[in-house]
């Protein structure tokens, strides 16, 4: 006899963002200052200019987030047609090295594929050395820095800026020729 063991990575459904997904992606108030990045992003998304993901769990909520901008002001990082950026990207602690991030990257990069994008890029901090080596493992590679100097205006509309010096690393996603 075979004892059957479910783990929650079996359950954990990874979807595209409704606008009902919105304040979830907050955390209970940890990400709360990120709330305008996240409703710009989903207009963005309802625009067609990037694709949000998330991955939950039918009793916990959302666990895990990336989003994917299709086309930006900077054609190295999106351009619209070939080379699209990644951003965003985390997994709740309780929840990482299980699998997971390799689960949404693997979602991401097949609806890259279908869209027909040849490269995804994204900028990870320099000290943040557990993400890079994933991106590694994936296939990323650093291809330039980057100074990581940004800005956004935070829940109560006062603008914030963010120094977090990072390596851009791209990777060129491969198309399944048998199909």
């Amino acid at each position: 006899m075979t004892a059957v063991v479910r783990s929650w990575a079996s359950d954990a459904v990874i979807r595209t963002v409704r606008r009902s997904d919105l304040p979830g992606l907050e955390w209970e108030g940890q990400y709360r200052h990120f709330r305008r990045i996240y409703q710009d992003a989903y207009e963005r998304a309802r625009l067609g200019r990037s694709v949000l993901w998330i991955a939950e769990l039918p009793d916990r909520g959302i666990i895990g987030q990336v989003f994917i901008q299709l086309v930006c002001d900077r054609p190295e990082l999106a351009d619209g047609r070939e080379r699209a950026y990644l951003y965003a990207f985390r997994v709740r602690p309780e929840f990482r090295s299980q699998g997971l991030g390799s689960r949404m990257l693997q979602a991401v990069e097949d609806d890259l594929r279908r869209r027909e994008f040849n490269r995804i890029t994204l900028n990870v901090a320099r000290d943040n050395t557990r993400a890079r080596q994933l991106y590694e493992r994936y296939g990323f590679q650093v291809v330039a820095p980057e100074p990581g100097v940004w800005s956004y205006p935070d829940e109560r509309g006062i603008w914030q800026t963010v120094e977090e010096p990072a390596w851009r690393m791209e990777k060129w996603l491969t198309r399944d020729l048998s199909g």
